[in-house]
């Protein structure tokens, strides 16, 4: 029996807001071999007509990723979107500044746009800030959304593509305020830049919604007033915020890595704040929403990308390998976004394939889930409905960056639709935590499914040769009594606790 013990009271009338499901997007950046090597490699028995790898599209129908963030990243401030369409022959080969990588421009827009179809997914398509400005974010617009008649839209169709891509939402630039950006500005300069970008954008098509580049993370000296200068000039004309933000465990500190997501949920009500401070300034009706486009777990492979030799096609660049702990922080950070779901209503786990991701390949060979596919997986195809407020008691402990850090990590999310109220509960303590569930808001409520991610190492890592080292399990759950569920979470684990209601 354990002696850790915590309790949670979840009522159907405290509804903190419906999740957008968009909250599971993803990001492709043309970066090592998330392009080239991952989601197309057209010598591989399993691609398909286009050169797309059939195995990986099955893999992301599987994690269920409603929008892909494309083409960067750091690689979209020295883009050049013209060169990536028309006759694949004729396209350039380039540079890449951002990764000292060469780019063949095999696949671009259009290819993209094909593959996020067969992938059940939208585009979110990010425009070149950087090295470019207004006028090409206007013609972009009008190459992939609007009908024909005009310059841009007449070249998509003598392109192929004969009806418009409908791309709704676009990124105004990529982290800004970056010393590593390619033409990094400052907020004042992005701001007004921002402006007149969205603006015209929006001329162009008036459906489109946009995210203005936050801070790329909370530690950079001009947080938060990068968001503050930057909407007050760009406030009306944009819909979203970015933020980004990577977590590691360079010191092989467990109970602290486990508690990252703190900094996670800091972060966001600080970038909260900040949006509602401008809209008061300004005395406006209109709320600005979050767009967490970059979050994930990145540290494993930071040295070994110094040994890769530049300018190659599809480099190994970025490549972590993903850990039972990885998975547990992953688990954290989508929990935490979805405590948020009144705010954020865009997030993209980066990324998507061999890079920082939950899907690895290998050239030629097969594809395997990492540890962290898992997490997001069960997230994003059983936690779709309204998140509940639902008050948490937990023991706590103190790491070496946090205080009162609880042992249960938890939000509960209520399918109305399929009478399922679904639980996503995290154990970052080292032994079993006995959880009790007061349902009382829901009186017909009968226990479902008990999943359970774990291992007795938490170093633990899924590779092409034990693909099925860390994965999922099925645990006994008790019946619900007198309208309370009492379950065992076992040490260090992820778990989804269904219930029909």
């Amino acid at each position: 029996m354990s002696n850790l013990k915590a309790r949670m009271t979840i009522d159907p009338a405290y509804r903190l807001a419906e999740t957008d499901p968009r909250i599971y997007g993803s990001f492709i950046e043309h970066l090592g071999r998330a392009v080239y090597g991952g989601i197309y490699d057209p010598g591989h028995p399993a691609a398909d007509e286009d050169g797309f790898r059939q195995d990986v599209i099955d893999l992301v129908k599987e994690l269920n990723v409603p929008i892909v963030r494309y083409p960067g990243g750091n690689f979209v401030s020295g883009y050049r979107w013209e060169d990536g369409v028309g006759p694949v022959e004729q396209r350039p080969v380039q540079l890449d500044l951002a990764w000292r990588s060469l780019e063949p421009n095999r696949v671009g827009l259009n290819e993209f746009a094909r593959w996020a179809k067969k992938a059940n997914s939208q585009v979110m398509m990010a425009v070149n800030l950087g090295t470019r400005g207004i006028e090409e974010a206007k013609q972009i617009v009008e190459y992939c959304n609007h009908p024909g008649g005009s310059y841009w839209s007449d070249l998509r169709r003598k392109h192929g593509i004969e009806q418009p891509h409908g791309i709704r939402v676009w990124c105004l630039g990529n982290e800004m305020d970056g010393p590593w950006q390619i033409g990094r500005k400052t907020a004042d300069e992005y701001g007004r830049l921002a402006q007149e970008a969205a603006k015209v954008m929006k001329w162009v098509d008036p459906s489109i919604e946009l995210v203005a580049c936050g801070s790329s993370g909370s530690k950079i000296a001009t947080f938060p007033d990068w968001e503050r200068i930057v909407l007050e000039h760009a406030y009306d004309e944009v819909d979203y915020l970015s933020l980004h933000t990577y977590y590691g465990n360079r010191d092989g500190d467990l109970a602290n890595f486990l508690a990252s997501s703190l900094d996670m949920d800091a972060f966001i009500r600080t970038v909260v704040a900040t949006c509602d401070f401008v809209r008061a300034k300004k005395r406006s009706n209109k709320t600005i929403y979050l767009s967490f486009d970059e979050w994930n777990v990145w540290f494993h492979s930071n040295e070994a990308d110094k040994q890769v030799e530049p300018w190659q096609v599809g480099p190994p660049l970025l490549e972590d390998v993903y850990t039972m702990e990885d998975a547990l922080v992953v688990g954290c950070m989508l929990i935490t976004l979805l405590k948020h779901a009144d705010r954020v209503r865009i997030a993209c786990l980066a990324q998507l394939v061999n890079v920082i991701a939950p899907i690895m390949t290998e050239n030629g060979g097969p594809s395997w889930r990492q540890t962290i596919f898992y997490p997001f997986a069960h997230a994003s195809n059983l936690a779709r409905g309204v998140v509940l407020h639902a008050p948490v008691e937990s023991p706590k402990y103190d790491s070496k960056d946090f205080t009162d850090v609880p042992y249960l990590e938890a939000v509960p999310v209520w399918n109305e639709a399929a009478g399922e109220l679904v639980l996503l509960a995290v154990n970052r303590a080292e032994e079993p935590l006995a959880l009790d569930v007061d349902l009382r808001g829901f009186p017909n409520a009968r226990s479902k499914e008990h999943i359970v991610l774990t291992h007795p190492n938490m170093k633990a890592v899924n590779t092409k040769d034990r693909p099925d080292e860390v994965v999922p399990q099925k645990r006994s759950i008790g019946a619900v009594d007198a309208g309370r569920l009492s379950v065992e979470l076992p040490a260090l684990s992820w778990n989804v606790l269904r219930v029909r209601v």
